[in-house]
């Protein structure tokens, strides 16, 4: 298992945007496998722009800034498992335009297995004074 990089929550600069989170449902889902996609894609989008913040040393709860997803696609690749953890490694943070991110990301199984993958843009922008 990767740690978590604790330190984005208060605004540490992560140099590389690399970011790992662990992710699991709070209670057990039905047994329908488009229901746990639809928690994994509701889950997946917390932590991407969250990536591209933790490079500049910005988290998204920072006040001076106003984060918002402006787009967000999934590629599942093998099925969820029920309540089971999950690690979402967003990173590969790329800036296309000021005040904008692209964040891509893996889902994997705690085995090791790919599950999905994600992308993300954003927008940056800081508040004005």
């Amino acid at each position: 298992m990767r740690p978590v990089e604790l330190g984005r929550y208060f605004g540490q600069k992560i140099d590389d945007g690399r970011i790992h989170v662990w992710i699991r449902t709070a209670s057990k889902l039905p047994d329908d496998p488009a229901l746990h996609m639809c928690a994994l894609a509701y889950a997946s989008d917390f932590s991407l722009l969250d990536a591209a913040m933790a490079r500049y040393g910005r988290t998204l709860f920072d006040r001076r800034m106003m984060p918002a997803s402006l787009d967000h696609a999934m590629w599942f690749h093998r099925p969820f498992p029920r309540r089971r953890m999950a690690a979402l490694r967003p990173g590969f943070p790329k800036r296309p335009r000021p005040a904008r991110g692209l964040t891509r990301g893996m889902i994997y199984k705690p085995d090791g297995t790919l599950v999905a993958s994600v992308a993300q843009e954003g927008s940056l922008r800081q508040r004005r004074q």
